[in-house]
């Protein structure tokens, strides 16, 4: 059965670039980004591996642990990893999984049969510090993944899991943000003392909380 937001993060072993790993463990306290590559060797992941890698201080500043998957070895990441520092001019310091069997990617459904038969889409998943599923993307596996947009979705998630907010369409950090609904209107005073602005009574705005 394919996996929800909302869902606990299926907990795995796995070898890994950089050895051996227990996934919960690995991300600790942290929130973190788990995404799949159809192949080692393959263009458009290379691209996707040295970009994360570029976004490293973006990553560190939210609090967020990245770990990539392709169902090729380990050990034959280590080579395609040279490749990626090379080309991309990063250093990947982040694992990549090295998922052989396909257990992890069957345990979170990275393969579509419709798509492929054994290589995996460009799945990602957000899970935050309790060890469940935030958000899912699915890409193709020809179309390279926005890593600005999922940085946005970060910025959300984490200002919305702490503060009684909804985030507009196209927003970015900064920008004025959606009270709740089960807040009353006579109450947003005390609680977002920034002021706000009642659009309709089902729609108000006020300045991002945590700025």
């Amino acid at each position: 059965m394919s996996l929800r937001i909302g869902d606990d993060a299926p907990n795995f072993k796995a070898q890994t670039s950089q050895g051996e790993i227990d996934f919960y463990e690995y991300l600790g306290d942290s929130w973190g980004v788990l995404f799949s590559h159809p192949a080692d060797y393959t263009p458009v992941c290379t691209t996707e591996l040295g970009k994360t890698a570029s976004l490293k201080d973006e990553f560190d500043k939210r609090n967020v642990k990245v770990i990539a998957l392709s169902t090729d070895s380990a050990e034959s990441h280590k080579g395609w990893i040279s490749d990626i520092n090379e080309t991309q001019n990063v250093e990947v310091t982040f694992p990549i999984i090295g998922d052989e069997n396909r257990k992890i990617s069957e345990a979170y459904d990275m393969i579509h049969p419709n798509a492929s038969l054994t290589a995996t889409v460009r799945s990602l998943f957000v899970i935050g510090p309790d060890k469940k599923i935030k958000l899912i993307i699915s890409y193709p596996a020809s179309t390279g993944r926005n890593f600005q947009e999922i940085l946005r979705v970060i910025d959300s998630l984490q200002l919305t899991a702490y503060h009684s907010v909804a985030t507009p369409a196209d927003w970015k950090d900064g920008e004025d943000v959606v009270v709740l609904p089960s807040i009353k209107t006579e109450d947003i005073p005390a609680k977002f003392p920034k002021g706000f602005t009642e659009v309709k009574p089902y729609l108000r705005t006020t300045p991002q909380p945590n700025k």
